[in-house]
């Protein structure tokens, strides 16, 4: 069978999609900063945890590096290789924006891997004709998931100063940090586009075939013009 360039396209751009959203759902890259500590008060870490991989020596500060991501949240000591993640909890676990986020891409990533397997049944690369009703079917799954991955990335990144930081008290003696996208973002943006692009191609490219032995017929069921050339029956 002669496949179309739109076919290939989103045969590759699918998978390709998925693997770079799945990428991005489970980093916690999100976004990042990163704030001066005092360390003279010793009362002023924010987490005990993290009293555990700061040794206090003749350093009165550090520069902690802060990230989040949908699932996890990592704090690291600059130009060090101490780090601790943990699950996200507290108010950005609560934020409403963060679980919607987390809804809409993990329904992109079943929707994705649904219409793959549409697309590898539908496009029956072994035999001569492929399943115009099957293949669409997914090509249509993979775009709306690549919809619903920029969705989810469009709420977090409008929000992204703001989530989990309302419930934080003016009066608070740590010092706010400044958050900016980081590069699971910049993943997630990636694959959604490839997603929908390719999502496009496939619904895009199973047109109904001409019988080129037939210009003449608008719709054909069986040509023979020449008899003595093989034919195979096609339903339009």
């Amino acid at each position: 069978m002669h496949t179309p360039a739109s076919m290939v396209m989103g045969i590759v751009f699918a998978p390709l999609g998925l693997v770079l959203v799945f990428t991005a759902t489970i980093t916690p890259q999100w976004r990042e900063g990163q704030v001066r500590l005092d360390l003279t008060g010793t009362g002023s870490l924010p987490r005990s945890g993290l009293k555990g991989i700061i040794r206090t020596g003749s350093t009165d500060a550090l520069i902690l590096l802060r990230s989040d991501g949908l699932w996890e949240t990592c704090l690291q000591v600059q130009h060090s290789e101490l780090k601790q993640c943990w699950p996200v909890a507290g108010p950005y676990q609560r934020d409403p924006r963060v679980r919607l986020a987390q809804g809409l891409v993990l329904s992109s990533l079943f929707l994705c891997t649904a219409g793959i397997v549409l697309v590898s049944i539908g496009v029956r690369s072994w035999t001569d004709l492929p399943r115009r009703g099957i293949a669409p079917t997914g090509g249509l799954l993979v775009a709306l998931a690549g919809l619903f991955s920029l969705a989810a990335l469009g709420v977090y990144t409008h929000n992204l100063e703001r989530l989990g930081m309302e419930d934080v008290g003016h009066g608070s003696r740590f010092p706010r940090l400044s958050l900016r996208p980081a590069g699971s973002l910049y993943f997630g943006w990636l694959g959604a586009c490839i997603q929908v692009l390719g999502g496009s191609a496939l619904l895009f490219s199973f047109k109904r075939p001409r019988c080129p032995a037939c210009p003449v017929l608008p719709a054909c069921s069986v040509c023979h013009a020449f008899p003595e050339t093989e034919v195979y029956e096609v339903s339009c």
